[in-house]
């Protein structure tokens, strides 16, 4: 009876405290002193906050497509390029110059982070892929796509290792919530320190899981995301409002079946392919625009797009590719898309959230800066509205 009972708690803990306890039982089992000790992770500064300049910076990486680094070749690459000596280390040294160029507060990896039918094993790939953002003690959140668990690994230990990864801030799934996928999450960015806001979140950061591969009616298509999970975003999103109107972004890798009809009411960058989304339509669009404050989507999953295109006073960017072993175009340079926000200075401290820009930097010599355009910009009728709640207000 008591073994059934020990089975059954054991069952029920959640699997990054499970891994921790069993990191405590190996030191306990094995008292050598000269045994490795279990190993902390190097936690980010938390709650992410602005910088003293009043700025917030985010660094999208769509699509790393990483395998097993220098074994791994890169494809669509031009001979002047590298040829057969371009690696998963090109996309490695890329990822260290954004970073240095750019000094991000927060990287977003939005999904297709490894390659799984190349990665020999998950876990390994999924650190080299990342660590240029773990040595630069960069803070960073992740996704998922649909090929990060075709190696060793499922999604929820992926979303699980990547949780409990130096310098990460990503999340397994919300507590109190049962939501479809793994990585669905809120992170909160602060005001500086010294402002008046400092304990008040000014901008919102929504991470969803779109799934991978779906079978709908026996015909195989793209995931979307659930239903459960647009109940949990609008009720995480209803109780930020209360609070502060803050402006939001969402960041996902498969783009919704509206994306498409960007091509007919125009964009801004690069639309050199279909957009290969769900055959369902779960409603995400109507979601966001009813919440209201969602301002930009984040995508990835088509390499060969780039653009921004308005659907219904909501901004939907693609990161465009940015690996060097996923598919891309020989000479069309890997990019990164930027994400930067001010805040409004008042007469003593920073205030709400003013503009929310972007931006893409591509892998060439001069690191160019391409399409630079703003996504939002605060009028005067919302700084009118935007009321911190307290009492007597």
């Amino acid at each position: 009876m008591a073994a059934s009972h020990l089975t059954a708690l054991v069952s029920l803990l959640p699997p990054c405290l499970l891994a921790l306890l069993l990191l405590r039982l190996a030191t306990v089992l094995d008292p050598d002193p000269d045994a490795a000790a279990p190993r902390v992770k190097a936690a980010a500064p938390l709650p992410l906050r602005f910088r003293h300049d009043g700025a917030f910076k985010i660094l999208q990486v769509a699509d790393m497509h990483f395998g097993n680094g220098a074994a791994t070749r890169c494809r669509d690459v031009a001979p002047d390029g590298g040829g057969a000596r371009c690696s998963d280390l090109n996309t490695t040294r890329f990822l260290r110059r954004v970073i240095e160029a750019e000094r991000p507060d927060l990287i977003a990896f939005t999904g297709d982070n490894i390659f799984g039918g190349s990665a020999t094993d998950a876990a390994e790939s999924l650190l080299r892929a990342i660590s240029p953002a773990m040595e630069y003690k960069v803070p960073w959140a992740a996704i998922l796509g649909n090929h990060d668990q075709e190696s060793t690994m499922t999604r929820e230990e992926l979303m699980t290792f990547m949780s409990l990864m130096d310098y990460s801030v990503s999340q397994v799934n919300p507590p109190g919530f049962l939501v479809h996928g793994f990585g669905n999450y809120h992170i909160g960015v602060h005001g500086p320190f010294g402002s008046e806001l400092v304990n008040t979140s000014l901008l919102n950061l929504y991470f969803l899981d779109s799934g991978d591969r779906e079978v709908v009616n026996r015909v195989k298509t793209y995931g979307w995301i659930k239903e459960s999970q647009l109940v949990w975003l609008r009720a995480t999103s209803l109780e930020l409002q209360k609070t502060l109107l803050a402006p939001a972004l969402a960041f996902f890798h498969i783009p919704i079946p509206e994306v498409r009809g960007l091509w007919y009411s125009g964009f801004k960058g690069q639309y050199q392919e279909g957009v290969a989304c769900s055959s369902v339509n779960s409603g995400v669009l109507g979601t966001l625009v009813s919440m209201g404050d969602v301002k930009a989507v984040l995508l990835g999953h088509d390499h060969l797009n780039d653009f921004c295109g308005n659907l219904n006073g909501i901004w939907f960017c693609y990161g465009g590719g940015f690996g060097y072993h996923a598919y891309g175009r020989p000479h069309w340079p890997r990019r990164a898309r930027v994400i930067y926000s001010e805040l409004k200075k008042g007469q003593r401290s920073w205030m709400e959230v003013e503009s929310i820009q972007t931006w893409k930097l591509l892998d060439d010599e001069k690191l160019s800066k391409i399409d630079e355009q703003v996504l939002w910009r605060r009028s005067t009728d919302d700084s009118d509205h935007n009321i911190l709640s307290r009492p007597g207000a």
